[in-house]
This record gives structure tokens, C-alpha cells and sequence, in this order.
């Protein structure tokens, strides 16, 4: 019997080596296991950390966008403003020099018959219809004296629609306009109205007056910016789809104009591309 067992015991002993070294071996494949889970954790969360640094910047550089598109936006606006006043000197500055140069052709023609009146050897000499210069029978008309200058009137509205007295300005643009209307200056004082209108915010009105500087002036050089001004009262409005048109015709219709810049530009900020 104790024979038997001191056979049996290497035997057991050999079995239970056995039973540890299977427990061990599962114990390492769980350790494995385990240890390639907490890998993929930490990569999961790797991954997370990224796409939240991701998402970080993305929102950095959003913001960074937005903020400069809101600076070239007012830029865009000063240009306008800028330009506004240039063309406004412009046209003052234009419309002196057609008046001087009516002045001295006037001027050139009373001289020119004074000289043709002192060639046959007859002296000039004042009418007594109040001081006129006369020849012969030959009287040289004395330029028309008018209550107030149209230039004058003109030039005030112009300065009220500077100041922001937008009312003031469409009353003396239209008091010009009445009294001028075939005038160099009409088409200017008509597109000035649309333009205090369009400030004031009175979009369709100014639809309506831009519409009215296109019919009646077609060869204006104020028409790019009427068209262009009616497409921003119409995206104002909130008619997008017609304001595209209108600033896509502006840009389609006179391509170097500086209207069609802006027009481009708008378009830009709507997402429309251009060619």
C-alpha cells in the first residue's frame, strides 16, 4: 500500500504541475487580452483627444474667418463711401469746368463781334437798356442772371446727403431736377436721390429711382451704379435670387467698372462664384 502511494504521488504531483502550468497559460491569455483592450481604449481615446483638437481648430479658424470676412465687409463699405465722395467732387469739379468753358466761348463771341464792329469803324456802346455792350445795331447779349445758381442748389443737396440729412438732400436734388432736367448734372441729382433713399433704408423706393436713372439715362455713367445698388436694395429686402441677378448683369454688363468689383465682391459673400 505505501508502495502504491509513493507511485501514485509523482503522479499527482506531475498532474497538479500540469493544472498550474494550463491556469497560468489562461491567465496570460486573459493578461493579453486585457492588455490589448486597454491598448484599444487608450487609442480610442487618442483618437477622441484628436478629433476634439480637430474640431478645436476648426472652430479657431471659423471664427478667424468670420472675423475677417466682417473687416473686408466694412472695408468694402469704406471703399464705397470713398468712392461716393470722389465722384461727387467729380461731378462738381466736371460741371464748373462745362460752365467756364461756356463762360469763355460767350466771352470769345462778344469779342469777336466788338472787334468785327470796331474793324467797320463803329465804336461800342452801352445801351440804355441797362449797361449792355452793343455795336452798331449789333447788341451782344449779357448773360442771364438767375435767382440762384443751379450749380448752388446742386452742390447743397449734395452736402446734406454727406451729413446724413437724407430728406433734405432727395428735396434739393429734386428742386434741381425740376429746374434742370436737361441739364449735364440730371442724371447725377436723379441717381443722388436713390442713394439718400437706399440710406434711409427705403429699399423699394430706391429700386424704383435707380430703375428710373437706367430708363431715362442710359448712357449714364451712373448706370453700373444703379444696377448695382439695386441688386444690394433687393438682397436688403431679403430677395436674394433677384439681388444675384442684378449684381451678376453688373458684373456681365460692364466688367471694368469698379461697380462690377463690388458686385464681385457680394457675390463672393454669397457664396456665388464668379468667372
Amino acid at each position: 500500500m505505501r508502495m502504491r502511494i509513493l507511485l501514485l504521488a509523482p503522479l499527482f504531483i506531475l498532474s497538479m504541475a500540469c493544472a498550474s502550468t494550463s491556469d497560468v497559460g489562461k491567465l496570460q491569455d486573459q493578461v493579453a487580452e486585457l492588455q490589448e483592450e486597454l491598448a484599444g481604449i487608450k487609442r480610442t481615446s487618442a483618437a477622441k483627444e484628436d478629433v476634439q483638437n480637430v474640431n478645436l481648430r476648426i472652430a479657431e479658424q471659423t471664427e478667424q474667418l468670420l472675423r475677417s470676412n466682417a473687416t473686408l465687409i466694412a472695408k468694402v463699405d469704406q471703399i464705397e463711401e470713398r468712392v461716393q465722395n470722389t465722384q461727387g467732387t467729380v461731378e462738381q469739379t466736371n460741371y464748373r469746368m462745362d460752365k467756364l468753358a461756356q463762360q469763355v466761348t460767350q466771352s470769345q463771341r462778344d469779342f469777336e463781334a466788338i472787334r468785327a464792329g470796331l474793324s467797320a469803324g463803329v465804336p461800342p456802346h452801352t445801351s440804355a437798356a441797362g449797361g449792355t455792350p452793343s455795336v452798331g445795331e449789333v447788341t451782344v447779349p449779357a448773360p442771364p442772371v438767375s435767382a440762384e445758381d443751379p450749380l448752388d442748389v446742386y452742390n447743397a443737396a449734395y452736402r446734406d446727403y454727406q451729413r446724413g440729412n437724407f430728406d433734405l438732400a432727395i428735396s434739393g436734388f429734386q428742386e434741381y431736377l425740376r429746374d434742370n432736367a436737361s441739364s449735364d448734372l440730371a442724371d447725377n441729382a436723379a441717381y443722388w436721390v436713390g442713394e439718400s433713399l437706399f440710406s434711409q433704408k427705403k429699399y423699394r423706393e430706391a429700386i424704383a429711382q435707380f430703375d428710373d436713372v437706367v430708363n431715362r439715362y442710359p448712357r449714364s455713367d451712373k448706370v453700373p451704379g444703379a444696377l448695382l445698388k439695386k441688386g444690394f436694395s433687393y438682397i436688403s429686402l431679403g430677395e436674394r435670387a433677384q439681388g444675384i441677378v442684378q449684381l451678376q448683369y453688373v458684373v456681365h454688363e460692364h466688367p471694368t467698372s469698379q461697380e462690377s468689383a463690388l458686385a464681385r465682391q457680394r457675390l463672393r459673400q454669397l457664396g456665388v462664384e464668379t468667372r
